[in-house]
């Protein structure tokens, strides 16, 4: 960055009244991490001044006798915080020994975002936020508003208006102000569960925002005494958390590549292109899983059944097809895009975009066919039809995903060799944790059983 523009930026923060600056980056849960610095220091901090002991957080692996790794902020990410004005946060890369940390999130993501630059694609993504407001009291799952509860609450108008003046209106006015361009928001399937739509941006910058998001929902909710949830199934008997990934090639002149003005054999309004992309990501889908839905508590989203409303609108099986929502991978209405289903939001924006574009990029470069679509409800079929038309069971416990991630070379070639191990060793202890508790499930089933 030159001193001219080092100068323009810091002139434009001190007239906007910022003390102080976040140069912030994220473990491997996607959970950002900063320290404070005076605006004064702008300069300093720009050039990588900010060092951070890997060892002391997840899945930034290094050992104790390392160099630190410095926050490398992106002056292009720079938002002013909505609920502290005085501080401006920056997306940053981290860096070590004066060259990129390998095992950096955001650096893992640039690396395949350069793959496709190479082949003369820009990616675009947009991402469905779903979360849930709870009261901040003993109980913790208590919804903020205290209207009496419905079976199917979805898209309900007077709870979504209840919330609009505790909490909601203000997320969605900051959101506006941070030039997102919110364009829908409702109540979900959950009580006290939401939804909040806003414009697709460049991969990149789309995963900046839905880490900022996390952090601005909870804090927004916290003025008025409640928290958002991200995660991916708070109740047993209600929907779960999606964060539904969904993705365009551009070319160079900003053109949408997964249009067409051809007629479409398959009918879902997709180019050729966005075929192959779509073959791709099938092809490694239960290692994106593995990544777009990474913990314990996301496979128990990812089932056909378990809300009292009926079924879970969740995906569960490696297809694709239209507007149907019992595929994993969805050409939503219209066309133009690919929509992701199993991807929840407790992942890593990340980590499970770069696993699903370079799955993509790979369909394109190997012209691969990834067949006829599914229109029909693959919820109602057996599983023996299911095969039949060649349809399998995504991985069901996070210890199948990562089994499958584990065994893929895709996922190696995408985070590296440091970070592929750090996260696939991570995992298993996550799981072997998870397996070694004992649940209160275990001991209703079991106390007095015998």
């Amino acid at each position: 960055m030159s001193t001219t523009d080092l100068d323009k930026l810091k002139q434009s923060l001190l007239a906007r009244n910022i003390k102080y600056l976040l140069p912030t980056y994220v473990d491997m849960h996607g959970v950002p991490k900063t320290k404070m610095v005076p605006i004064a220091h702008l300069e300093r901090m720009m050039g990588g001044s900010e060092l951070f002991t890997g060892a002391a957080l997840d899945g930034v692996p290094q050992d104790v006798s390392d160099e630190e790794v410095a926050a490398h902020p992106d002056p292009d990410s720079c938002m002013v915080v909505p609920w502290r004005d005085d501080c401006a946060w920056f997306s940053s890369d981290l860096w070590t020994e004066g060259k990129p940390f390998e095992p950096c999130n955001r650096g893992i993501l640039k690396k395949v975002l350069a793959q496709a630059a190479d082949m003369g694609y820009r990616v675009n993504c947009g991402i469905e936020a779903e979360f849930y407001v709870f009261d901040d009291n003993e109980n913790k799952v208590d919804p903020l508003s205290d209207l009496p509860h419905l079976e199917k609450p979805a898209y309900d108008s007077v709870r979504l208006m209840d919330n609009l003046d505790l909490w909601l209106s203000e997320t969605v006015d900051a959101m506006n102000e941070l030039g997102w361009d919110v364009y829908s928001f409702d109540h979900e399937d959950g009580i006290g569960q939401f939804e909040i739509d806003f414009d697709y941006a460049e991969a990149l910058t789309m995963a900046d925002r839905f880490v900022f998001l996390r952090v601005l929902t909870h804090e927004m909710a916290r003025k008025h005494g409640a928290y958002a949830s991200f995660m991916p199934k708070p109740y047993g008997d209600k929907a779960g958390n999606g964060a539904h990934y969904n993705m365009s090639l551009a070319g160079a002149d900003g053109s949408n590549l997964f249009v067409t003005d051809k007629e479409d054999p398959r009918g879902c309004g997709l180019s050729e292109i966005g075929y192959q992309f779509i073959a791709g990501v099938l092809k490694h889908l239960p290692a994106i899983q593995a990544v777009s839905a990474p913990t314990v508590n996301s496979y128990k989203r990812l089932i056909v059944k378990g809300s009292t409303s009926g079924y879970t609108w969740a995906p569960c099986f490696v297809s694709y097809g239209n507007n149907n929502r019992t595929n994993t991978v969805r050409i939503p209405g219209g066309g133009g895009r690919v929509e992701l289903r199993s991807a929840d939001s407790a992942c890593n924006p990340y980590l499970g975009m770069a696993m699903m574009i370079a799955a993509g990029l790979e369909g394109i470069r190997d012209q691969l066919d990834p067949g006829e679509p599914h229109r029909e409800n693959l919820y109602y079929k057996s599983d023996e039809e299911r095969l039949a038309a060649g349809v399998t069971w995504l991985p069901r416990t996070l210890d199948e995903a990562v089994t499958a991630f584990a065994e893929d070379p895709l996922s190696r070639e995408v985070f590296g060799d440091v970070m592929f191990d750090a996260w696939v060793e991570f995992k298993r202890a996550e799981w072997l944790s998870y397996l070694n508790h004992v649940s209160d499930w275990e001991r209703d089933r079991y106390l007095k059983f015998f």
